[in-house]
Formats: C-alpha cells, structure tokens, sequence
C-alpha cells in the first residue's frame, strides 16, 4: 500500500479546552421525524400479510424494543409477562399485570384490549386462553426471539395443540427494511454523534484521561440534544487493541494510537461512530494499518450491492486486508470479528454482515461498516461508519475518516 501521501501534521486534534468545544456545539434536534399512528398501523400490517403467507395462526410481541415497534409502547424487560398479542387479521390485544393495566391505558397508541393477570395467576394460561377464546386452538404460534425462556417453557406448557416457532422471522422482515422516517432519525443521529466526535478530539492533550474524555462526551452528547450517550468506548495506546476496550483507566500520551467509539439514542434510533487516530506524530505501522483499515472499510461499501448476500460484504472487506497483508480469515493481526451488524431502534440487530449469510442486501437494510484491525498487545484501528442501502446502492449515513493526519477532513 501507498502512504507517500500522508503527513503527520494531524488536523483537529487538541487545541481546545472542554468548555471551548462544548460552546461551540448547539442541540441539532430541530425537526426530527415522528413515528406516528398510521406508521405502526402499516408495520402490524406487513406482520399480519406475512403471517398469512407463512401459516402462522398468531403472533406474541414481548415487552422491549419489538413492542415498542410494533405498537408505540416503551414498557421495559423483566420476570412479568408483558406484551401484545397479533393474530393474522383483526386488532392487536394486550396481555397485562392486572395492576400495569391503567399506566398502560395512558401509553397506548393502537387500541385493543388489555387482558390482565394478577400476582398468582398463570399469564401464560392467560395467553393461550385467550388464542382459544379467538378460535386459535392449533397451528403456530410464534413467540417474540427476545422472550426469556423461561417465559417460552411456561408458554409451551400450556400450549396444547399450538406448534411454538420461533418469531424472529416475522419481526426481522418487518424490521430490517427500514422506512424513510426511521432512515431520517438515524441519519440525524449520526450527525449528532460525528460532531461529538469532534469536540472530543479538539480536547485532547498529553495527561488527560479516558475517564476524562468519556465524561465530556457524555456532556456533549447531552449538548446536541440527546439525554447523554448510550454508550462510549475510549482507549489509548495498547488498549486500542481490545476491540470492546479494558477496565482500567489510560492516560494519554504521545505517538498513542486514539480509538473512540460512542453513540446516542433519537426518538429511539441509535447512533454509532468510531473514529482512530494517533495523538502526536504516527509511526510508519501506524500508518500502514490506518490506511489498511480505510481500504478495507471502502471495499466492504463497494461491495454492497443490491441483491447480493450480506455475507458477501464481510468476504470483500477480508480480501482488501489479506491484500494488505493481513489476515487471513480471524488471524491476527487482522479483523478478528464480523466486517458489521445492522442498526436501528437496537444498537445490534439483523441483519449482520458475516460470512455465510445468505440474506440478500435489500433496499432500507441498515449496517455498520468496521472491519477493524486488530496488532495484539501493540494497537487496533477501528473506523466505523454505517451505511443504508438506497434505490440505486449504499449510501453513508457519515462521510467516513478523512486520513489518518486529517480524520475529520477538516
């Protein structure tokens, strides 16, 4: 690879107190698309078509991030059953903790009727009964992927006749496939985090921390609107080399590679952003594996190509690094993961790009692009942009790093 181009005058990179960065950020809320009646109306739609052409006599939606999908409801994970209950055609019915029943009334945004349980009651008795009582006696009942298990074994105990399978199929056709609206709020989102990204670097100086840094980054974040970051990973130096990071703290110091991956929630859409460079001047292998990891990041995006499987993004990504000499397949140094995972109102949801997935890119599939390198006990790079795929191909949500000495592009 070619590196004749690249100087080590990094741009963007210190110069400003946490006060002076944060001044300049401003909230970037301002007309962020709202999910409304008539878009979860078509979402149970599309569930219910796809229900009736794959046989499927009901639908149980758990409580978390696919009923708030499909009807609007934010109600949290715990031990008492919880959710929504679709059958092919007709309205959604809820199934409730008896004493949940009138905060639950405040939250709806589609109708239909809550059925509620008390503390001794059996809910999953309570579920199938209520499929008889709506003549569903027999065939398949599909649970929400998320459902604890020990909520599918209650439920199959008392399932009779009803063949359960699993629900992933129907909730992931739905919810793969995102719509303008959702495309809008990540994309609002990903400008949110870029700037944070940043204003985390202007303040970089030899000295301060990552607990530091991960502080300020929760302020800014907090500065463009969102209620503080969903999450932020920070390393220096060695630890950048641990792609989910370490538990102690670092303090930076010059020719230390920067790894900063960080992220927000809007309207219930995620952000996530990784940006890596070196703080001071690079070494050459420095270099060499930034541009190693642009190159792989670029060819991942060039392969994505409508129709084609997503596994086919991870092998191309694979190629360009084994090209640059590393690798092959998960040896190090190399990509020791996945080549990138689909995003929405979860951080991590499918469809992922990994060898020997078959599920063909469509249009609204949304996916991370970070094909990082990892150099064990020296340094990782990780450059993480997310892309959706458009009428024509994929289109990036965030302009990807610059250079490794201008990777903001400033």
């Amino acid at each position: 690879m070619s590196i004749d181009n690249i100087t080590r005058n990094t741009k963007g990179i210190g110069g400003s107190t946490p006060e002076q960065a944060l001044a300049r950020l401003s909230d970037m809320t301002a007309g962020a698309a709202k999910i409304e009646l008539a878009d979860y109306q078509e979402r149970l739609a599309k569930a219910q078509a796809y229900m009736q052409a794959n046989d499927i006599a009901a639908l149980y939606i758990n409580s978390g991030t696919n009923l708030s999908y499909f009807t609007g409801i934010n109600w949290g994970v715990s031990e008492r059953l919880m959710g929504a209950v679709l059958l092919p055609s007709g309205e959604v019915y809820y199934l409730s903790p008896a004493f949940e029943i009138d905060t639950i009334k405040q939250r709806l945004v589609i109708d239909g009727e809550i059925l509620g349980w008390h503390e001794h009651e059996n809910p999953y008795a309570l579920l199938i009964d209520s499929l008889k009582q709506r003549g569903v006696s027999s065939g398949k009942l599909a649970l929400d992927e998320s459902t604890q298990f020990f909520m599918v074994d209650g439920i199959q105990q008392q399932a009779g006749e009803l063949s359960i399978i699993n629900g992933f199929k129907v909730t992931a056709h739905c919810r793969m496939h995102k719509e303008a609206k959702e495309i809008a709020l990540i994309k609002q989102a990903m400008q949110m985090t870029l700037e944070v990204h940043k204003a985390a670097a202007s303040i970089l100086h030899e000295g301060i921390t990552t607990a530091e840094v991960e502080e300020f980054i929760e302020q800014a974040h907090r500065k463009v609107g969102a209620s503080g970051s969903y999450f932020c990973i920070v390393l220096f130096g060695k630890a950048t080399s641990y792609p989910h990071g370490v538990e102690y703290v670092q303090t930076l110091k010059a020719g230390d590679m920067v790894l900063i991956d960080t992220g927000c929630k809007l309207k219930g859409y995620h952000s996530d952003i990784t940006r890596s460079y070196v703080f001071g001047d690079a070494s050459e292998k420095q270099l060499q594996i930034w541009q190693a990891e642009k190159n792989a990041q670029l060819a991942a995006f060039a392969a994505a190509k409508l129709g084609e499987p997503c596994g086919s993004v991870d092998a191309a990504a694979r190629a360009s690094l084994q090209a640059d000499g590393l690798g092959p397949d998960y040896t190090l140094p190399g990509l020791p993961h996945r080549t990138g995972h689909g995003l929405g109102m979860d951080i991590h949801e499918a469809p992922y790009l990994v060898r020997g997935n078959q599920i063909p890119l469509e249009t609204g599939m949304v996916f991370s692009n970070e094909p990082m390198i990892v150099v064990p006990e020296e340094f990782g790079v990780r450059l993480e942009d997310h892309f959706y795929m458009g009428k024509t191909g994929p289109e990036w949500f965030t302009e990807p790093s610059h250079s490794i000495d201008n990777p903001f592009g400033d």
